[in-house]
């Protein structure tokens, strides 16, 4: 199980990463996505991987427990990180409306035009 959680965190951050340095805003969108999806299963991750394991602690019984907080954490993350998507779409679409162009362009003008002085 730990194997394949930790794939899935490599997989995802691999694939976010590749994404993000895309030239379109498009695929560093959903890059951005992938890693916080990697992320949060690395969070879910910290709290103990078991199977028919109790979320809190029984103080009539030794048995293992998962840790409560890194579900509370993902959650949180979740919630966060679509709202977040919400606004770099948004931001992302002024964009494309007014430039008519989804390029991301980070080379400035050779005549100097990108300075003030």
């Amino acid at each position: 199980m730990e194997i394949l959680f930790a794939s899935a965190v490599g997989v995802l951050t691999a694939a976010g990463i590749y994404l993000i340095l895309r030239k379109r805003t498009f695929p560093v969108i959903l890059g951005l996505s992938l890693l916080s999806y990697a992320v949060n299963v690395f969070l879910f991750a910290t709290g103990r991987l078991m199977i028919n394991a109790p979320p809190v602690l029984n103080k009539y019984a030794e048995v293992a427990y998962t840790d409560p907080l890194p579900q509370a954490l993902v959650l949180t993350a979740i919630v966060i990180s679509f709202g977040m998507t919400a606004v770099v779409v948004m931001i992302a679409l002024g964009a494309y409306l007014s430039a008519k162009d989804d390029h991301i362009d980070m080379i400035e003008d050779a005549d100097g035009a990108g300075d003030d002085a």
